[in-house]
This record gives C-alpha cells, sequence and structure tokens, in this order.
C-alpha cells in the first residue's frame, strides 16, 4: 500500500453511535470497532486529515423498514443516533447525520469531502455490511478511492461482515488492518 496522503485523505467514521454500540456484533465486538476508530482518528488528527463522523437518525430510519428495524438489538438505549462518548468525536470533526443506510444520500458529505480536495476515504464503523458498504457503493460511483479498516468494523453476524470484506470491499478499494493504515499514514 502507498502512504495515504493526509491533505487528500479522509477518516469517515460510519455509525458510532449508542444505537450500534449497544448491539451484538461479530466477528469484532462494538468495543474494538470503537477502540480502533479512535485509534484512526487520533492518527489522522494528529497528520491534519479530514475526519468525518456519521450518524443515522435511528428513528426516521426505522419508521420506514419493514419487519426488523434494529437487528442485534434487544432494547433500544437513550439517544440511539447519539455519538458514543468512547469515540472520540473532537471540535473541528464533522458529523453528518443521515437518514438512510448511506452516508452520501441527501447528505453534506460527498460536499464536505470535495472542498477539502478529499480523493483517498478511510472507512470504518457499524455494521460492516450496511452502513460502511452503502456509503463505499456510493463513494467508489463518485470516484473516491478506498480503504476499509477491515478490523474497525464489525457487522450483526460474522458472515456478512466476512462476505462484505472478502467479495465486495476489494472491488472497490482496499482492505487493510488499522495498524496496516496507521503504517501507511504519515507522521505530521
Amino acid at each position: 500500500m502507498t502512504n495515504l496522503n493526509p491533505h487528500t485523505t479522509a477518516l469517515v467514521l460510519i455509525d458510532l453511535q449508542h444505537g450500534n454500540v449497544a448491539r451484538e456484533l461479530a466477528p469484532y465486538p462494538p468495543s474494538q470497532v470503537v477502540a480502533n476508530s479512535v485509534r484512526l482518528a487520533d492518527a489522522f488528527r494528529a497528520a491534519c486529515a479530514t475526519i468525518v463522523y456519521v450518524r443515522v437518525s435511528v428513528g426516521e430510519l426505522t419508521a420506514h423498514q419493514a419487519d426488523r428495524a434494529l437487528p442485534g438489538l434487544k432494547v433500544i438505549p437513550p439517544n440511539p443516533s447519539d455519538i458514543v462518548p468512547e469515540a472520540g468525536m473532537q471540535e473541528g470533526d464533522f458529523l453528518v447525520t443521515k437518514r438512510q443506510w448511506g452516508a452520501f444520500h441527501a447528505t453534506e458529505l460527498d460536499q464536505i469531502l470535495r472542498r477539502r480536495g478529499v480523493k483517498d476515504i478511510v472507512l470504518t464503523g457499524i455494521a460492516t455490511n450496511i452502513g460502511v458498504e452503502s456509503t463505499a457503493r456510493v463513494a467508489h460511483d463518485l470516484g473516491y478511492d478506498l480503504v476499509f479498516a477491515e478490523d474497525a468494523m464489525s457487522s450483526i453476524g460474522e458472515g456478512a461482515h466476512e462476505w462484505a470484506v472478502q467479495n465486495m470491499f476489494p472491488l472497490m478499494g482496499r482492505v487493510r488492518s488499522t495498524e496496516q493504515i496507521l503504517a501507511d499514514l504519515p507522521k505530521a
């Protein structure tokens, strides 16, 4: 993998919010997804790269879904749409609120990225095959180069995660570990 240019790379963290972090996930527990995402965010912030946290408006999303609004979640926690404090969002980071699975539809995400000259997007988040994959598909269509932080994302089932990571993501970009991405980000 070539070095990531922090001036043209953004870290986009998908749905690290109470309603998702409270779910039972596989292959990685939510705590590991958040911890690896924070490690990446800290390094990207130190390199002066763009950081975007994305959250889904749970009430609006679940209002139009048919049978299973929040799989893997037994009880909806208070403030399900709020980014969890342990995700490390800081002043200067961007926050995008989506109302669909993907982070580009009817949001300002593309505008934020293009105004900052972003060409590469590193993705983390919950759930691998829902919010992350939906966002990745549109990002790919829009011409962004993608890097997937495989161990900084997880899903409702290990099979769903593995299928996206092994079959879909390599068609759209590069699948890497948190450690590999950190090694490819120049130090400030």
